[in-house]
């Protein structure tokens, strides 16, 4: 096989591998996560896309995360505002080591002074979750808004243990 023949495979083999590769890369967002949650039964799947858009993967989504954070306490969480074409929504992903449940209130703000909240659950068991607003159709752009989630005891019995947010400042420090 002459060189040229050798480079028109190499391309073939490349335009096979590469969506291969991007269906198998996992969520946008999961490289920045010192959290690996594993997929929950509530995990939205990404929506299909429409015909004749791309390679049948759907829609990017942008993803725009603080830090992941952990309290004295045993809380770890880092939170992100999620864009898919026209829809904007918020996801925390936490980690409850504490022993006991916990109550969550997830806000999304968005532009003109709007938001959406989500109250949820956190059970006892040491393992990783996840909770999300409902999308909304984005209104201005997507770093308009904003994303906080606030762990606290159950039923609003004691102090806040995390405040997570989206655009967080790294810590500092030793």
């Amino acid at each position: 096989m002459n060189l040229r023949l050798l480079a028109l495979a190499g391309v073939a083999v490349c335009a096979v591998a590469l969506p291969l590769a991007v269906a198998s890369a996992g969520q946008v967002g999961e490289g920045n996560s010192a959290l690996r949650p594993s997929a929950s039964p509530d995990a939205k799947a990404p929506s299909p896309s429409p015909p004749g858009l791309g390679l049948g993967l759907g829609l990017a989504t942008a993803a725009r995360c603080g830090p992941g954070l952990t309290s004295p306490e045993g809380i770890e969480a880092q939170t992100c505002v999620l864009t898919q074409g026209e829809r904007t929504w918020a996801r925390t992903y936490y980690r409850n080591t504490t022993g006991t449940p916990l109550d969550a209130v997830l806000s999304l703000m968005g532009p003109g002074g709007r938001s959406v909240q989500m109250r949820c659950a956190v059970g006892a068991e040491d393992e990783p979750g996840s909770c999300e607003t409902p999308r909304e159709d984005t209104r201005g752009e997507p770093a308009d808004y904003t994303a906080v989630a606030e762990f606290a005891a159950a039923a609003g019995e004691g102090p806040l243990l995390l405040r997570s947010g989206s655009n967080s400042a790294p810590p500092t420090g030793s």
